[in-house]
């Protein structure tokens, strides 16, 4: 899953020139370039804690959120009514990518890891991009807007996916 190398990606970063404090949440734009150009936009919410806690809430351009606690993965699909649970069985080895991150620029790391190159953009010290291509060979972008940077973890409550008891349950 796309998604997926980049929550491993980011619930771990923690190296001198790239930190992340205990909790953010904030906006973002999510795009994927296909290899024939293809062109697809998300937008949302984003909130990291705990190091391995995020939840994805898409708005645009269909609701659905995803949640992960770093071994379950659950995406809820609301316009399908549908909750789909994976759990997680190898991820990145976020700790050997960050030893790879090179300062490129004054803002930008790069990393070249287990044959994925990572660009990490900051601003002002704070995460504002990350692009990478996936398992597809599709160019992803995320670029995050509105940081709020928190000291302290948010609730579990908070961090789970919320969804009516009647959606279909799918495991994988």
């Amino acid at each position: 899953m796309r998604l997926l190398s980049l929550l491993l990606l980011l619930s771990s970063m923690a190296c001198a020139a790239i930190t992340l404090p205990k909790s953010f949440q904030a906006d973002f734009i999510q795009t994927i370039t296909n290899t024939k150009g293809k062109i697809i936009k998300y937008a949302g919410k984003v909130s990291f804690s705990n190091e391995r806690d995020f939840k994805w809430s898409y708005t645009q351009p269909t609701k659905k959120e995803v949640c992960t606690d770093g071994q379950e993965l659950l995406v809820v699909d609301h316009d399908l009514q549908q909750v789909s649970s994976y759990y997680i069985l190898k991820g990145i080895d976020i700790a050997k990518v960050l030893e790879h991150a090179k300062l490129h620029s004054k803002t930008i790391y790069v990393a070249q890891y287990e044959d994925k190159h990572y660009t990490i953009q900051l601003h002002q010290k704070k995460l504002h991009s990350i692009a990478y291509f996936d398992n597809l060979d599709n160019k992803v972008q995320i670029v995050f807007k509105h940081i709020k940077y928190g000291k302290n973890m948010l609730s579990k409550k908070m961090m789970q996916c919320h969804y009516p008891k009647e959606y279909d349950m799918i495991r994988g």
